[in-house]
Order: structure tokens, then sequence, then C-alpha cells
């Protein structure tokens, strides 16, 4: 465990707080939604289109065990103006974060605290771990997710949706949580060309990947013990938490399977390497746990768009 922890104060109210700097935070129970949360009446609220794709359709996921289908919604705020290069978020799991960050943009996009920005939220092909659909995009530890979502997933939007997607690195977010956070800093890792921030909640930085890659022959776990370290930085900007009794949290280092482990491990590594990173220990707190993702969304995305113009 990171032998030090800042003291991060929890929001009792819906004023403006200054954002957190960079470095390592600790939080505790009572957990509370953020006010940025709730659907307040007086904010423009932004449409969320849904579409499905077929794995028929594709030509990098044809389908591990089968044909599948996964669905994809689509955030776009009210000040969106179309034809304008807009920056986004794209969302791994998206299904399961989207009544929680459509209203947070709308919030802060209306405040003048976030750009006008599009959020891309991707189911997975189904499944989890190995062997699965889910399994094979997200815990792959190369560029091939990444080729899927540029190639196949946002090229479908901008023709449907009539929308234009930045092609600023700096524009370009992308988030989740376990296998979908590890998902994320991959996406960054590999194409930093594309994409420079990266939220992770319990992020699977663990032996996960299958099938098995000689360049990579731990799966995720390889990031904090080798990648980071032993390359030079990425212009990346970072933001990590994990739960105090996340995944495997007693498992011994041997397994390779301690989430709390593997992201403390990823807070040190970037933080040696000089990388613009925070890192949230929870505590009393679980997997990709809802209430600490209700407490922190809205301040881990104003740190993570830090630097960015607000127009």
């Amino acid at each position: 465990m990171l032998a030090m922890f800042a003291s991060l104060t929890l929001r009792a109210t819906a004023a403006v707080p200054e954002i957190p700097a960079d470095g390592d935070y600790t939080i505790a129970p009572p957990y509370a939604d953020a006010p940025e949360l709730s659907g307040a009446t007086d904010v423009r609220k932004g449409t969320i289109y849904e579409f499905t794709m077929n794995s028929a359709d594709g030509k990098i996921y044809p389908g591990l065990n089968g044909p599948y289908t996964r669905n994809v919604w689509v955030y776009v705020p009210k000040e969106y103006v179309p034809g304008t290069p807009a920056p986004f978020i794209l969302c791994q799991d998206g299904g399961g974060y989207r009544k929680r960050l459509a209203p947070v943009l709308d919030n802060l996009i209306s405040q003048g605290r976030l750009p006008v920005m599009i959020a891309v939220m991707v189911n997975s092909g189904g499944g989890d771990s190995r062997g699965s659909e889910r399994g094979l995009e997200y815990d792959t530890v190369s560029d091939v997710y990444t080729r899927f979502i540029e190639t196949e997933v946002l090229p479908k939007i901008e023709h449907d949706y009539k929308i234009t997607f930045t092609k600023d690195p700096d524009g370009r977010a992308t988030m989740g949580g376990s296998s979908g956070a590890a998902c994320a800093f991959t996406m960054g890792w590999f194409r930093p060309d594309l994409y420079r921030r990266i939220l992770s909640y319990s992020g699977t930085f663990v032996n996960q990947q299958w099938p098995e890659n000689p360049d990579s022959p731990r799966g995720a776990w390889e990031y904090h013990a080798h990648f980071v370290p032993e390359n030079p930085p990425k212009p990346l900007r970072v933001w990590l938490e994990v739960g105090e009794h996340d995944n495997g949290f007693n498992q011994p280092e041997a397994s390779y399977h301690n989430w709390v482990m593997a992201n403390q491990r990823m807070a040190a590594a970037l933080k040696a390497k000089g990388y613009h990173y925070q890192f949230t220990f929870a505590r009393a707190a679980g997997h990709v746990d809802g209430k600490v993702v209700g407490q922190t969304l809205p301040e881990a995305l104003l740190w993570l768009w830090q630097g960015y113009p607000v127009k």
C-alpha cells in the first residue's frame, strides 16, 4: 500500500470546489452522490441516441462464440453545434454509466466547467473474463480495440447523427470500470496520438489477458511491473480509483490478481515517471463501488479535463 495518502475533503454542498491537485487521496464513508448527478430542472438536457451493432456487420470482432449484438448510446449536449469538431469521452460498458454520466455532463457543461462534449457509451460484446467477448476486447493489451472504435464505431456515429469528433488527442478521453478501465488505459498507452485522458474505476491491471501474448505475458499487470517504469512518459492524464475491499484484496502478489495492489502500483509507477495522475483509495469500498462512483465522478471529470479550453 502506498505509505501516505492526502486527505480529500468530501463535498457537503453544491458550491464550486477547488479541483484537487495531482497525487494520492483517501476517501471514506459515508459516501453520497455528488449534486451534479441530479437532473436539475433548470439545466438544458442533452439528447441520448441508442442503436445496436451486429457482429456480422463488423470485421474486427466477428464473435468468439457465435453472432452477438452490442448496444451503443450517444449523448449529445444541447449546446453542441452540428459540424463543429467536438471533444468526447468514450465509455466502456456504457449501459452501466449512461444514467449517471448524462446528468453530470448536463450540469457541468451548462455551468461552463466542462467543454461541450459528446459521450459515446459502448457496451462490450458480452460475457466476462477469459474466453468471453468482453474479455477479448477489454483485457487484450494491444491497439485492436482502439482500431475497432476508430473504424467501426465513431464513423457510424458521425454519419448517422451528424456529429464531428475532434482529431485532437487532448480532446479525446476514455473511461471505464474493471476491465473497461484497463481497456481505457490500453487505448491511451498504445495510441496516445488518439487518446490522452483516462478515467479508471477499479482498473483490472492484473493478469487476465486471453489469449496469452508473449509481449505482455502477465496481461495488464505488465503496465505497472514493466511498461510504465521502463518506457519514456507518454502525454497521458490518468485518474485512478480502487476500493479497500476490491477484487482479490487479500490475494498474494504471486496470484497477479490483487486489484488493490495493482492499482496502488499503477499510481506509484505513474508518479515515479512524472505523469499527471490522481489516485483515489476508497475505504470500505468494493469493486467499481456504485456509491464511490456517484460521489467522485464529477470531480474526476473536472480533474481529467483540466487544461482543455471550455468554450
